[in-house]
């Protein structure tokens, strides 16, 4: 494999015409030069300079190679400032995926301070609930997930680094005009007798979970992944829910109230990256304006 050293050595020598000149345009000695211009002819295969009394002149060969090497160097150079402005945070790309109340919470915060701090850096959004987001982030389809889980399981995401955000507490939701509407705090007991509006898969199995443990099982009437939607069905008196603070944050719960249920649920709110990602600075300063983000 040819060297970027020994090509700028070659095209020195080709434009001095000599070792000694070369060496003195490159900072080195002359036998540092010869033992490059050696070493690059038996890559090579092929010689590359003919001495000609005090001078040296390019064979065939050499000609080819110093035309080439202008263009490979300067793409070099070229590659190396980017790099280096990657690794400065003058430039970059991160691909987010989240869940969608971190979209309206954590994630617009997380990027404006990002977007203030490291201008360069560009960020994509896509919007994907766990365990899809996860598996998009093993799959090389995004840098960064934003992602949530009830209770740690075992070896989940023992292959990934995992930065915690914040526990994110269910709350109550119930219509203005339901007899619980003023209590503050309610058991989930207090609802068995009540039709239910569920959220996404995961949130769906954790309400089963936890109105079992309560004694009954959830009759639930209306499903969906849409949080506003699931508000909107209490709201009108079609039943009652249990949604995390995070997705009541960014929707004005018209028609609805919120009340305490205990025993407390929380879910947890992590940024999730592989080990290797993890190294990169914009991914890593992602990570940090996330973190920032869930503690204001």
């Amino acid at each position: 494999m040819i060297e970027a050293r020994h090509l700028r050595v070659l095209r020195a020598v080709a434009a001095t015409g000599s070792f000694s000149a070369a060496a003195r345009r490159l900072g080195c000695t002359q036998p540092a030069v010869s033992q490059q211009m050696k070493a690059l002819e038996i890559t090579a295969g092929t010689p590359l300079l003919i001495r000609t009394g005090r001078e040296m002149r390019l064979t065939q060969a050499g000609e080819a190679l110093v035309r080439h090497a202008s263009g490979i160097l300067a793409g070099l150079t070229a590659a190396e400032e980017e790099i280096a402005a990657i690794a400065g945070l003058r430039a970059g790309r991160v691909r987010l995926v989240s869940f969608p109340s971190g979209s309206s919470t954590l994630v617009p915060t997380a990027l404006a301070a990002l977007r203030a701090a490291h201008p360069g850096t560009r960020v994509s959004l896509v919007e994907a609930e766990p365990p899809r987001s996860v598996e998009m982030l093993r799959e090389g389809d995004c840098d960064v997930a934003l992602a949530f889980r009830y209770g740690a399981t075992a070896a989940e995401w023992d292959d990934l680094i995992v930065r915690p955000l914040l526990a994110d507490r269910l709350v109550g939701l119930v219509p203005e005009g339901h007899r619980l509407a003023d209590s503050g705090t309610v058991t989930i007991g207090d609802l068995a007798d009540e039709p239910w509006i569920a959220g996404c898969p995961r949130c769906r199995r954790q309400l089963v979970e936890v109105c079992e443990e309560a004694g009954f099982t959830p009759r639930i009437d209306f499903a969906t992944d849409d949080y506003p939607a699931v508000i909107g069905l209490v709201g009108a008196g079609l039943g009652v829910a249990v949604l995390p603070e995070l997705a009541m944050e960014s929707v004005r719960p018209k028609g609805a109230r919120t009340v305490t249920v205990e025993p407390s649920v929380h879910r947890e709110i992590v940024a999730l990256t592989l080990p290797d990602l993890a190294q990169v600075p914009a991914v890593a300063a992602t990570l940090d304006q996330l973190t920032l983000a869930a503690r204001r």
